[in-house]
């Protein structure tokens, strides 16, 4: 397990590289001096060249690439451009926010997803299957914007039993938690019903059928473990997917997490805030990714030998 583990870390590294040098040459050609915009737009020519000179803004990028991967590799983030305060605290509590609710929704997701895939794959080809069809699609074909404002507009305002935004109390995370939830319980409930419908056409299948286990037994004892193996696939994309695609939910709902936030940064051109939360959401994605594979290998130990 662990040179197949070692394995992937090694593949991991170029993908790191690679976002890490997109991200930081992206940022600099955005318009507008962020040296300009730290000195204050009333600041004279002479002090926002003192400003730049002190930021190291004036050095070539290739030099202020190298910095900021050596401070990122020792855990120095350096400073926000836009409060001066350390880029750690000011991504802490919001990546802990967003975590929290990709969890929530993820959670979510997994059970309605692989309930009504399990239900649909059992009843395939009647009336329950085409309803969830139906419903799979309708939940893939919501933008967040528009679920997140439907859910505010019925919940909120016409019932008022949950509140509109924020982050005060559990209450407040149970509307972006359902948008984001529904959409990657749409992707899971199709992969359930797709790869459960392929194993129980197997041979083995037909063999328990034969023995006269219940149907109950067949499903979980005998198809569920062996269809997993594409559907912790979908679950692992899902999730990095949440905790970096979350920024329309979280400007819908005033959602005080990361996206937010790198939004927040990239309209004040506060780069070391965006690089840093950028590079952290991609580590936290090849992590996810890399835990997938880690689950892969236990539920198929032919994996491991690849």
């Amino acid at each position: 397990m662990i040179p197949f583990a070692l394995r992937r870390l090694l593949q991991a590294a170029p993908v790191l590289a690679g976002v890490s040098l997109a991200v930081f040459f992206m940022i600099h050609l955005i318009p507008g001096d962020p040296a300009r915009l730290y000195a204050g737009l009333e600041a004279s020519r002479e002090d926002v060249e003192n400003v730049r000179r002190a930021l190291g803004l004036d050095e070539a990028l290739p030099v202020q690439y190298g910095r900021f991967l050596g401070r990122f590799v020792t855990g120095d983030l350096g400073r926000s451009l836009k409060t001066g305060r350390p880029v750690g605290e000011e991504i802490a509590a919001r990546y802990a926010s967003t975590a929290f609710l990709a969890v929530l929704a993820i959670a979510s997701a997994i059970a309605l997803g692989a309930a009504t895939g399990v239900v649909a794959a059992v009843w395939r080809r009647t009336a329950v299957d085409h309803a969830a069809l139906l419903v799979s699609l309708l939940g893939l074909s919501l933008p967040p914007f528009f679920l997140g404002l439907v859910l505010m507009l019925f919940f909120s305002v016409q019932l008022g039993w949950l509140p509109l935004a924020g982050n005060a109390t559990w209450r407040h995370a149970v509307l972006p938690a359902v948008t984001l939830a529904l959409p990657a319980a749409a992707v899971i409930s199709r992969m359930v019903r797709g790869s459960l419908v392929e194993v129980m056409e197997q041979d083995y299948i037909r063999t328990a059928r034969a023995k006269g286990l219940t149907e109950w037994v067949v499903v979980n004892a005998h198809a569920v473990r062996n269809a997993l193996i594409p559907v912790v696939t979908v679950v692992g994309l899902q999730l990095g997917y949440l905790l970096g695609g979350a920024v329309v939910t979280e400007t819908v709902f005033s959602w005080p997490g990361i996206g937010r936030l790198i939004v927040q940064a990239i309209a004040a051109r506060d780069f070391p805030v965006v690089q840093a939360a950028v590079l952290l959401l991609a580590v936290t994605f090849v992590g996810i990714n890399l835990l997938t594979d880690m689950l892969y290998a236990v539920l198929d130990p032919r994996i491991r030998l690849e």
